[in-house]
């Protein structure tokens, strides 16, 4: 399934899926058509995460049961998750040629890591799929692309093993984590503030759930600027798997149903290229993963 939250004009965003034709399905308004049970308040993408697999069940078989509501292009998407238990987690440093290639910028030598690099993003970082985001003028002027497969946590836990990891994963998503590259060097060279700016994470378009993609570790993921590709890279080059990535992060740390976790971007990004590249209103980036779908954003004056 790909699952949506959506608004149509005049209407609160509610949660939806895409039907096999590309339609949207108002979920809840499909449910009262064919007389399903609505399984309780299912309030936003989390509550129906949440709920588990019952609420898959009910959700695939109101894809399977309408051929959809709105076109794609009478509807507004938004980033599939809206309401957040916590930050979004992100791994640092995952392709190693994106690693290499920051060497130079880097204010001393830094070995590969043994473990996976996590950080944080703001939860109000997270943007629509096809919204705009802002350039923040005078507070950053080196704002730069990170293309990323995105894992969704559906069954929470704590300790998990790496055999065990995939069983904890709802879904993907396709996520770009615009960063403020003077933002992450002035802070102590550490991280969160110059990727939290506000509207700085597009990400979806929709959740595509874990039994839709038979390999997350071999997919092509793409990044273009004003229609040039900027990154071009396989997930199979990813350091650290997404078990990996589970286990080390929900070691002594619960990991909640809806919780996203960006797993780092590959070589290609602005700041490490000779000259520099950023981005500037009216720049358009596109993000694509292979299965996934893609992302289009435009830098705005805000």
């Amino acid at each position: 399934m790909k699952l949506v939250t959506f608004s149509s004009p005049g209407q609160a965003p509610r949660i939806g899926a895409i039907s096999s034709s590309g339609r949207v399905i108002d979920l809840l308004r499909a449910a009262r058509e064919l007389k399903l049970d609505p399984l309780g308040a299912m309030a936003d993408m989390v509550d129906l995460i949440a709920a588990g697999a019952p609420a898959r069940k009910w959700a695939a078989d109101l894809v399977g049961g309408s051929s959809g509501h709105f076109a794609q292009n009478e509807v507004e998407l938004h980033a599939p998750i809206m309401q957040y238990r916590k930050n979004i987690f992100c791994v640092g440093w995952n392709y190693v040629a994106h690693f290499e290639e920051g060497a130079a910028t880097r204010a001393q030598e830094t070995e590969l890591p043994d473990f996976p690099t996590f950080f944080s993003k703001a939860s109000t970082s997270a943007n629509g799929p096809y919204s705009p985001v802002p350039s923040h003028p005078g507070v950053t002027e080196k704002l730069d692309w990170e293309a990323e497969l995105t894992i969704v946590i559906g069954e929470s836990g704590k300790n998990i093993r790496a055999d065990d990891a995939m069983n904890h994963v709802f879904g993907y998503m396709v996520a770009n984590d615009v960063s403020a590259r003077e933002i992450q060097r002035r802070h102590g060279n550490q991280w969160f503030k110059g990727k939290s700016l506000d509207g700085s994470c597009p990400m979806g378009p929709w959740i595509t759930t874990r039994d839709e993609i038979s390999d997350p570790h071999a997919l092509d993921i793409t990044c273009k600027v004003n229609g040039v590709t900027k990154q071009q890279a396989n997930t199979r080059q990813m350091y650290f798997k997404i078990p990996q990535i589970i286990e080390q992060l929900s070691a002594g740390l619960t990991l909640e149903a809806g919780d996203v976790i960006c797993t780092g971007t590959p070589a290609g990004v602005g700041h490490a290229r000779i000259p520099p590249e950023f981005l500037h209103p009216g720049d358009v980036i596109e993000t694509s993963i292979e299965g996934l779908g893609s992302l289009r954003n435009e830098i705005t004056w805000e």
